[in-house]
């Protein structure tokens, strides 16, 4: 699975992050939308769109977006048993528009719930006295 997510994005690139700590079988790519040479590598990806909520693309090709992105990348992992809550039809649906919430507003959330964090070329961390 290939993920298109957004680099700049400290709550993102944290998630990415631990995904990628589970993925011993390396089966799982990580794609920041934000590298110089993205479009150039990936030009049936319409970036905008990608950057409004997260996007994957499955080994057979298949695209796949949202929260299902997150689940079935959790459950390449292993470790997905909690998310599936998210996945039951009734509750799926509240997911989703709490997830399009979430996306929309990630970097104002990122910022309140990770104020320590700056992030740059994909890779966030956590920001010291003498960073601007």
């Amino acid at each position: 699975m290939i993920i298109f997510y957004d680099g700049s994005c400290p709550l993102c690139s944290t998630e990415m992050t631990q995904l990628k700590q589970f993925d011993t079988d390396n089966k799982i790519v990580l794609e920041d939308l934000n590298a110089a040479d993205f479009s150039e590598r990936y030009s049936y990806i319409d970036k905008e769109k990608a950057m409004t909520y997260l996007q994957a693309q499955t080994h057979s090709g298949e695209m796949v977006y949202g929260l299902d992105v997150t689940y079935q990348a959790w459950k390449i992992v292993g470790k997905h048993s909690w998310l599936k809550i998210f996945r039951l039809p009734i509750i799926s649906f509240f997911a989703d528009c709490g997830y399009l919430l979430f996306a929309k507003y990630r970097h104002p959330i990122s910022r309140f719930l990770m104020p320590n964090t700056q992030c740059s070329n994909g890779q966030c961390g956590i920001k010291t006295k003498g960073d601007k």
